[in-house]
């Protein structure tokens, strides 16, 4: 059983930057594969950013090279650094982990999530 709760978000203006947390309970967090999501009002929820086991990263189009995803596994926390932030990104971001070797673009592919944190992009 993993919990996973996100937090670091908030308003910001276009062009600024916001670093979004994910802080999982448990003792295996290095075994997850840890995926971050977005859902805009009205839009189905979207794949953001995926860190596997040996830190291999893979981002969506619409916001590689501007945002980051890392993971601490001695904190038990995975990261979203956002920078060069635009309206479009205004959405509620969730953070997901599951243990499954998968694509890990999908929303099936993780088992757990967190609640969500709102991030506002005022343009």
């Amino acid at each position: 059983q993993v919990q996973l709760v996100e937090s670091g978000g908030g308003l910001v203006q276009a062009g600024g930057s916001l670093r979004l947390s994910c802080a999982a309970s448990g003792r295996t967090f290095s075994l997850y594969y840890m995926g971050w999501f977005r859902q805009a009002p009205g839009k189905e929820r979207e794949f953001v950013a995926r860190i596997g086991r040996s830190e291999r990263t893979d981002y969506a189009d619409s916001v590689k090279g501007r945002f980051t995803i890392s993971r601490d596994n001695a904190k038990n926390t995975a990261y979203l650094q956002m920078t060069s932030l635009k309206f479009e990104d205004t959405a509620v971001y969730y953070c997901a982990a599951d243990r499954r070797d998968r694509s890990g673009h999908m929303a099936y592919d993780y088992y757990y999530w967190g609640q969500g944190t709102q991030v506002t992009v005022s343009s």
